[in-house]
């Protein structure tokens, strides 16, 4: 079977779109959420999609499906949330590794299926990082700067548990993405390097950072290169950034970063800006519209959907990358 190594030399490739936009699809309901297994669990469990891999895992299975139909090479885990972090929230802790591990299985067999249906075309699982709902590097609190509400530590401990799980149940990559305080990044791969070395194993990492509004940086204040440099201090599969924003306004900081890094770039942008509901209308043809922008300037070698994305997004995206080669880097960082 080919690596992603070796697939990422031949064409562009492409990432799935929004989990979350699809499963909202289903309007699902609290009893939806809790299953019959936690069907007597004494905290609401609404609103945390990474639950469904245990209670709804048929959706789970037939988004990855769709957008592996719709012409994606790499789908990603519903594990944005999985860290205990995150699922402090819900009071589910102790399940963290479980998801994680069920939500990568899952993955992986859609994977599979649609890899044997077509060999010339291997499906890739990427395991979901997200940045948590905490950052190091800054204070909650206006009138206490020097306040932290986590620390370096808590989120090593909380990554290392969920990279375990997510390489055990099958990811060929992980993603440490949407970074909006690159000190929880930082950790987060300091946690992939711990796992790596105790099983004397490598897996591909992806990183994608997150460029808040127009003052072209990070939540926690980067521009883009100084992100770049933060975060190029071990060997990446990729660099790029997500969320935030649409494909037209992510352009000029997408092209910064092309420029200044000899890793392969990605970006998954948003479906354009949220409407006034937090809906997002940008159409597939118009986002295909400004991605092929991308492409004729040679900036990315991934190329996928965030925040409002669909399959219907990601088909009109496959189905002009493959038109295009990769891109090659000339920079030296």
């Amino acid at each position: 079977m080919s690596t992603i190594q070796e697939a990422i030399k031949k064409n562009i490739l492409v990432l799935d779109g929004a989990m979350g936009t699809m499963l909202q699809r289903y309007n699902f309901s609290e009893e939806d959420f809790r299953g019959e297994r936690f069907k007597d669990f004494p905290h609401s469990l609404k609103g945390n999609n990474d639950l469904l891999s245990l209670t709804q895992p048929q959706a789970i299975r037939a988004v990855h499906a769709a957008y592996f139909e719709a012409g994606a090479d790499i789908v990603e885990t519903n594990t944005f949330s999985g860290t205990n972090i995150g699922m402090a929230d819900y009071h589910l802790e102790d399940l963290v590794y479980e998801l994680n591990y069920e939500s990568a299985r899952i993955a992986r067999e859609v994977a599979d299926e649609f890899t044997a249906k077509n060999p010339d075309k291997p499906r890739f699982v990427a395991g979901s990082i997200g940045p948590t709902n905490r950052t190091a590097s800054m204070s909650p609190d206006v009138n206490d700067p020097g306040y932290r509400a986590v620390t370096f530590d808590d989120l090593r401990i909380a990554y290392k548990q969920q990279v375990e799980a997510l390489i055990d149940g099958g990811s060929d990559l992980l993603l440490v993405e949407t970074i909006f305080d690159t000190l929880n990044a930082k950790a987060a791969l300091f946690a992939i390097e711990e796992v790596k070395d105790e099983r004397n194993i490598d897996i591909p990492i992806m990183v994608s950072g997150t460029i808040t509004d127009a003052s072209g940086r990070t939540l926690s204040g980067q521009t883009v290169e100084a992100f770049l440099v933060s975060v190029s201090h071990i060997p990446l599969l990729s660099v790029g950034f997500n969320c935030a924003l649409g494909a037209d306004l992510l352009k000029p900081y997408l092209q910064t970063l092309s420029q200044n890094t000899s890793f392969n770039v990605s970006a998954h942008p948003n479906a354009g800006l949220p409407n006034a509901f937090g809906e997002y209308d940008e159409t597939p043809e118009q986002m295909q519209a400004f991605i092929k922008e991308y492409l004729d300037d040679n900036l990315v070698n991934i190329i996928g959907g965030c925040c409002g994305t669909t399959p219907e997004h990601i088909k009109l995206i496959a189905d002009i990358a493959k038109e295009y080669k990769p891109r090659v880097s000339t920079a030296t960082m």
